[in-house]
């Protein structure tokens, strides 16, 4: 088969790309740069921006499937960078499958199209939780429209999909994990609340596995078809002994301070005011989307997955964690 992968560079994408690979599909990427790693999984690359709409309609001509991975993610930037990735971007992806005649389009969305302010989900599924209101960020807003806009087309010659997966982590994330340490080596991480609200989290390699069970179930009228479904490890577990397991993992130290909500939503109401006024680079540490969501339960039901599309996690936390361990020591020995 013949796949495009869009964000094949990224952490996410690449470990799609490795896995079509392996399973003998013929992968073309989509990035907005060029990736060593790929070229030696013998990827195909294309440069491009998928606000482009001629590029990333170009990108789909010859393939048989589309992952749509790639997206404007983050908790700050300006809502029209977020919707020309996130919504615009969708949007040619979709031009692209119906231009040239391909079938099945699995996208990757988030969790936070489901975000409400500082409401628990134990348990949910698509059909029992809905859509998010107020979304503060322009990431989970925008991924909200994109995501209804892939369901909604659906129909009878393209099969649309929508993931999602919940905190990804594992060997090779050079996100989450290294801000994470980052921030505990310079003790200026806390837990919002007590810590003790459970969350979800999704092993890399059941990240990808989830996409492709979803891949090989997808055609026009199958159960999952036009459906949105939430991905994890399904061992939620309490914040504070998720991150600091993933912390131990990589050597960093453990974390024990808290800091109550109130006061972590009022401190990123603060930077979100004076980041733009004082223009200052990069992210905030703090904004109330993360205060929300750091201090929330959430956590979900694998069962539609399973039941729709046979998705099933292979790799548990546990052993995530030695992965994650023996990949850090050796890159500390390397």
């Amino acid at each position: 088969m013949r796949v495009l992968v869009t964000g094949g560079g990224g952490f996410l994408g690449q470990a799609l790309c490795r896995g079509l690979v392996a399973a003998g599909h013929e992968v073309t990427s989509f990035n907005r740069g060029h990736y060593p790693a790929l070229d030696a999984m013998g990827v195909r690359q294309l440069r491009g921006d998928l606000a482009d709409r001629d590029a990333v309609i170009d990108a789909c001509a010859g393939m048989d499937a589309v992952l749509h991975n790639a997206a404007k993610a983050g908790a700050w930037g300006s809502y029209d960078s977020y919707h020309r990735a996130n919504v615009m971007g969708t949007g040619n992806v979709l031009a692209g499958c119906r231009e040239h005649g391909i079938s099945r389009l699995v996208y990757t969305s988030s969790p936070s199209v489901t975000h409400r302010a500082t409401h628990p989900v134990e348990g949910g599924t698509a059909d029992t939780v809905p859509y998010g209101q107020d979304l503060k960020a322009p990431y989970a807003a925008t991924k909200l429209i994109a995501e209804k806009i892939v369901l909604a087309a659906n129909d009878d010659e393209l099969a649309t999909i929508a993931l999602r997966p919940r905190l990804i982590w594992g060997p090779g994330d050079n996100q989450l994990l290294p801000r994470l340490a980052e921030r505990a080596r310079a003790g200026r991480l806390r837990f919002v609340g007590d810590g003790l609200n459970r969350i979800d989290t999704t092993y890399i390699d059941n990240a990808a596995q989830a996409h492709f069970d979803a891949l090989a179930a997808l055609a026009p009228g199958a159960a999952c078809a036009g459906r949105a479904y939430f991905i994890s490890n399904g061992e939620p577990m309490a914040v504070r002994d998720i991150v600091n397991a993933l912390l131990a993992a990589v050597g960093a130290p453990q974390v024990r301070k808290t800091l109550p909500f109130r006061a972590a939503y009022a401190i990123g109401a603060a930077y979100e005011a004076l980041w733009p006024l004082l223009r200052l680079r990069g992210e905030p540490p703090l904004t109330r989307f993360l205060a929300e969501q750091l201090s929330t339960t959430h956590w979900y039901d694998m069962a539609p997955a399973t039941r729709d599309f046979g998705y099933v996690p292979r790799v548990t936390i546990a052993e995530g964690l030695r992965r994650l361990a023996a990949d850090a020591a050796g890159s500390v020995t390397r």
